[in-house]
């Protein structure tokens, strides 16, 4: 097994490489306006990192967002791309998930908690989980401070956007492909197909057609 992570979700930039019993190799650059002069480097650096060609994957795992339209989808179109040229199996993960997962296995709150992510306009996508990592609710998006979520910890960007809406910031801040690799391998989320989950339509849409100044 050679496993091939990445998300590109949130401002980072992230790829790791797992074969079933570890993670081999990974990368992440913080970068929110590159995505897509970083990704393939990465990945290239990574394989190269653990001795391993692009016809050596025997799958792909990709983070399906929420996150902002133009960044999700360079990720995303990434993995699909990848997966048809190789005949790979692509397995899509919730990037929120990803980081609950994180939040288990380096900041393990103990308690219910939530993740949040940055969806820009004073607006955070969200999702909330048991102590034991379970998904309780969302993913959604809205205003921080409409979630009634003070009484919880959170991981994610959020709680760092907004300290007065959870309890307090517990890490990972973004997304970690070497946490999605594990738990992908650890069947520990939900595989979702790797379609973008955008919940909200993207700020830049086609102009409208004119109405002709002779219609009546």
């Amino acid at each position: 097994m050679l496993l091939l992570a990445l998300d590109t979700s949130t401002p980072a930039v992230t790829v790791a490489l797992h074969d079933g019993e570890r993670v081999l190799a990974d990368a992440t650059t913080v970068d929110p306006r590159r995505h897509t002069e970083l990704l393939m480097p990465l990945v290239t650096s990574v394989l190269a990192e653990a001795g391993a060609g692009r016809r050596d994957l025997t799958e792909l795992a990709v983070g399906v967002g929420p996150g902002p339209f133009t960044g999700l989808r360079v990720g995303l179109a990434a993995a699909r791309t990848m997966g048809a040229v190789l005949e790979l199996p692509v397995r899509g993960v919730c990037s929120l998930d990803v980081l609950a997962y994180g939040a288990l296995v380096t900041d393990p709150p103990g308690e219910p908690f939530a993740v949040a992510t940055d969806a820009r306009r004073r607006e955070v996508y969200w999702a909330t989980y048991d102590a034991d990592g379970a998904r309780t609710g969302g993913p959604d998006v809205g205003p921080a401070d409409a979630l009634g979520a003070q009484d919880r910890p959170a991981a994610g960007a959020g709680p760092r956007l907004y300290p007065g809406a959870f309890a307090r910031a517990l890490d990972p801040e973004y997304p970690s492909a070497a946490h999605l690799a594990a738990a992908v391998v650890a069947r520990a989320v939900e595989i979702l197909p790797p379609d973008p989950l955008y919940l909200r339509r993207p700020d830049a849409t086609p102009p409208s057609a004119r109405k002709s100044v002779l219609a009546r």
